[in-house]
């Protein structure tokens, strides 16, 4: 028999097992009480674990054994009802673990076992604690102390109150004067909770409010009026005015009916642009949430919205989650970015999520893109989706002209020898070189893209065909300069670039392929005076790297802005009037199904950066692949017909939309016990189909994954298609829980529900 003082709940546990845990609580003993949704230290297999209490426990016989929670750190629960039954949806639809799903809800500082109560920043400041009201008073009390004087009469020119920070190492005021004031009672010094918020410094601006198009108006309108849990495809062309669509809605939802929202903005498009549109709307109650952030900086932001001192969420992926209350709007920005997949477990994709949370909160679902992704597409065309229109620019601006320049066939230097592939000529094409000189002579700006990071794809062995390949991945190795280095962009080993080849000790190597270092250092030769920024993951993985660059954009102390796909999205110069696409055709025959939509969409993205301006633009795209459709509807800005023919392509091999996906993936250390693993497990897999009877589910595979080796690691795989999700919820699931890996080797098997890419 257990206390009549104890009660028992369930705890789930960030581990991958597919279970609660029983713990039991005994009143009195701890700091906070314990309910549903409240954050626990309870002790699991000699070591402390944090998790989250998602119920009460039923009696039964092994419940006398259960050990007792240790810590209750929260005076409220951390994760709240609607957030909790909506990571019970991810864990049934992903087919994870309930604590897997949980961890991923909640700040990294509350998760930590070791430290349940999270440090805040503080700094120490001063205030006036008495009156001095006479001029005599004063005389006598700082008669031989001026510098006391100073600081006190000071302190009351601010207000009564400032920080020691500012009165020491700004203003010259040693401890001793602090130290003199307080012990004659006249001040007093405390600790304050200072709010971590890198943005603050960036100001506020305070543009003059814009006034709706028509078809801003109509959209805004109709999405007012909407009834809880309707799903809008906001379809809008590049430049047609979306942010401000959103500003206004958030306007209706936070100010007039005082609802809270949340804005998800993939990571590359979260700029400072974006961020500062809806600061100068919104001010303070605006909480950023993305990457660049500290754990300190993103607790203290979902602290501030948890509490309700923040209305309004602009963030990247994870933000879907924010502890909001009465929710109106989730607004999904660029939907069919491949940004919003969770790589890691739980594979979980933001705008399903975003989709569910809002029509169990009763609120109202915005995607907005210019190219939308076939399955929202598929939705809105049979009704799922309520399809609203923006085609026209705003201010009655054009899209911009689109050039193809044919890269088949080579080019000759000046002296009529054949350019090699790498000189600046067969590079950048005699129309991209002309256009680039008329823009940088009349002080207008281009962007220029290049989906490739580093120097060069790869070296080769002239003599053997040798080809430098990353010891732990199916994958070359990339040149990089600065330091000179071959890099894995997988797994990130590095070495020395060699002189001579590892395979027949040739020293004929010649560099193949073009990075965007290669293309900048060009540049800088052809247009030595050109200012030029590049922006790639290697420019911007300092924090706060990305702004710094984008700001420079903004000022115009740029010419060419060159880049990967970071620099397609979320931009907004009015001065750049010119976008050249460098090479159209890298990723365009990747063997993944959804790399035509994928370039298709980078291409239609990035010419729309071009003629935001009065002075209106022109986009030239090299390619050597001028009749693949990605590039000739791009190349017309006709989604429509783009559309039509992908979703051709599809029916046949039956791939989203027209169906449902699972990739399971087998991996290994050992490349034959991957393949013994893999084939062993879709073997289990067909005859599972067959003895249930699962007519619905058809299995493709086994397979090696196109990228055989990530990470020392075999990959194989196996996918499952079904047109009902719920028979692949079914099948996925009883999959996971009864098929046995072996133990002796190193095997691990991970199931990806929708996967957005499948290398």
């Amino acid at each position: 028999m257990r206390d009549a003082g104890e009660r028992l709940v369930e705890i789930a546990l960030p581990l991958p097992l597919f279970q609660t845990f029983t713990y039991a609580v005994e009143e009195g003993t701890l700091q906070n009480p314990v309910a549903l949704g409240s954050r626990v230290v309870v002790p699991f297999r000699n070591r402390r674990q944090t998790g989250i209490c998602v119920g009460e426990s039923e009696s039964g016989s092994n419940t006398r054994k259960a050990k007792a929670v240790l810590e209750s750190p929260d005076a409220a629960p951390a994760v709240g009802p609607a957030v909790l039954e909506l990571c019970r949806w991810m864990a049934a639809y992903y087919i994870v673990p309930l604590g897997l799903a949980l961890r991923t809800v909640l700040p990294a500082m509350l998760t930590a076992p070791d430290r349940p109560h999270p440090p805040r920043k503080t700094q120490r400041v001063v205030s006036v604690s008495a009156d001095l009201p006479s001029l005599l008073q004063r005389e006598e009390m700082f008669a031989r102390s001026p510098r006391q004087r100073s600081l006190f009469e000071l302190l009351e020119s601010l207000g009564g109150r400032s920080t020691v920070e500012q009165l020491g190492a700004k203003l010259g005021f040693s401890a001793s004067v602090l130290d003199g004031l307080r012990k004659r009672g006249l001040i007093q010094v405390l600790d304050e909770v200072v709010e971590r918020d890198p943005f603050a410094s960036r100001g506020g601006l305070t543009p003059e409010r814009q006034k709706p198009t028509p078809a801003q108006e109509k959209a805004i309108d109709v999405m007012a009026r909407a009834a809880a849990g309707e799903v809008f495809l906001l379809h809008g062309i590049t430049g047609s005015g979306k942010t401000l669509v959103y500003i206004e809605l958030l306007r209706h939802i936070v100010d007039e009916r005082g609802q809270t929202a949340i804005v998800l903005v993939p990571e590359i498009a979260l700029t400072p642009q974006t961020v500062d549109r809806f600061r100068a709307a919104f001010g303070d109650r605006i909480a950023v949430l993305h990457s660049a952030l500290s754990d300190g900086e993103r607790y203290d932001a979902w602290l501030g919205l948890r509490r309700g001192d923040k209305r309004i969420v602009v963030g990247a992926r994870s933000a879907v989650f924010a502890p909001l209350e009465k929710l109106g709007a989730i607004i999904v920005d660029e939907e069919h970015e491949s940004s919003y997949k969770q790589g890691e477990t739980p594979r979980y994709h933001a705008r399903e999520v975003a989709i569910v949370r809002a029509r169990a909160e009763g609120a109202i679902t915005v995607l907005g893109s210019a190219t939308p992704s076939l399955e929202s597409w598929a939705n809105a065309e049979s009704g799922k989706f309520t399809l609203l229109r923006l085609p026209d620019r705003v201010g009655g601006g054009k899209l911009p002209a689109v050039e193809v320049v044919d890269l088949r066939g080579r080019v000759k230097d000046e002296t009529g020898k054949a350019a090699g592939a790498t000189d600046y000529g067969a590079v950048i094409r005699e129309p991209l070189d002309r256009a680039l000189a008329e823009c940088l002579a009349r002080g207008e700006q281009t962007i220029l893209l290049l989906n490739r990071r580093g120097y060069s794809a790869f070296a080769q062995c002239i003599d053997c065909g040798e080809v430098s390949v990353c010891p732990n991945c199916s994958i070359t190795l990339t040149i990089h300069r600065g330091p000179e280095r071959l890099v894995c962009h997988y797994c990130l080993h590095k070495e020395d670039v060699r002189a001579d080849c590892t395979r027949c000790g040739g020293r004929n190597l010649r560099q193949r392929g073009l990075g965007t270092q290669q293309v900048e250092r060009l540049l800088s030769e052809r247009f030595p005076a050109a200012r030029i920024a590049r922006m790639d993951f290697d420019t911007t993985s300092g924090k706060w790297a990305h702004t710094r660059i984008l700001d420079r954009v903004g000022s115009g102390e740029i010419d060419i802005l060159l880049g990967t796909q970071m620099i397609a999205k979320g931009l907004d110069f009015p001065n750049v009037t010119l976008v050249g696409v460098v090479d159209a055709d890298v990723g365009i025959n990747l063997p993944d199904f959804r790399a035509s939509e994928r370039s298709f969409q980078l291409l239609s993205q990035v010419a729309g950066r071009a003629g935001r301006g009065a002075k209106g633009g022109r986009v030239l795209i090299q390619t050597r692949l001028p009749n693949h459709h990605a590039v000739r509807h791009a190349v017309a800005h006709d989604y429509h017909a783009f559309v039509k023919e992908e979703m051709a392509g599809r029916v046949i091999p039956a791939y989203p939309p027209t169906v449902r996906l699972a990739n399971i993936v087998f991996s290994g250390l050992s490349e034959d016990a991957t393949a013994r693993f893999a084939i062993g497990g879709a073997a289990w897999l067909r005859e599972l189909l067959d003895t249930r009877n699962e007519n619905g589910v058809a299995i493709v595979g086994p397979a090696p994954c196109p990228i055989e080796r990530i990470k020392n690691r075999w990959r194989w795989h196996v996918l499952l298609k079904a047109a009902n999700p719920g028979d692949l919820t079914r099948v996925g699931r009883y999959f996971l829980e009864r098929f046995e890996i072996p133990q002796k080797a190193d095997l691990r098997l991970t199931l990806d529900r929708d996967p957005v890419a499948l290398l």
